[in-house]
């Protein structure tokens, strides 16, 4: 699978315009721009898998750091403050790492 599969090769380009600078990554308009947000529950988790680079059915914050990666491959690397925002955003159990139920409610939030 490929996440153009998804999401709209345009829609994913404007989404990494938006957040090239470090420390400019903000989820929820990237979420919102890139199409994401409007996904089924479903398909987000689809998209979840395809971002879980080791399967583990958990995104910890060595995965989160090459987020935008996983969108397009020249994106850049996300800031640690970022990352850690990004893992503060969705890890709803305190556990480090974001589960698909979690990745799933923090898009549609």
């Amino acid at each position: 699978m490929s996440i153009t599969d998804v999401l709209s090769a345009a829609d994913i380009a404007a989404a990494l315009e938006e957040c090239q600078d470090p420390d400019s990554f903000n989820h929820k308009k990237f979420f919102e721009t890139s199409g994401l947000s409007k996904m089924s529950a479903s398909q987000v988790k689809d998209i979840f898998r395809f971002i879980d680079n080791d399967q583990s059915g958990y995104l910890d914050e060595e995965e989160l750091k090459f987020f935008l990666q996983k969108f397009e491959s020249g994106a850049r690397v996300l800031t640690s403050s970022e990352t850690k925002s990004l893992l503060e955003a969705a890890d709803n159990d305190g556990d480090g790492k974001i589960g698909a139920d979690e990745f799933q409610e923090m898009v549609h939030s």
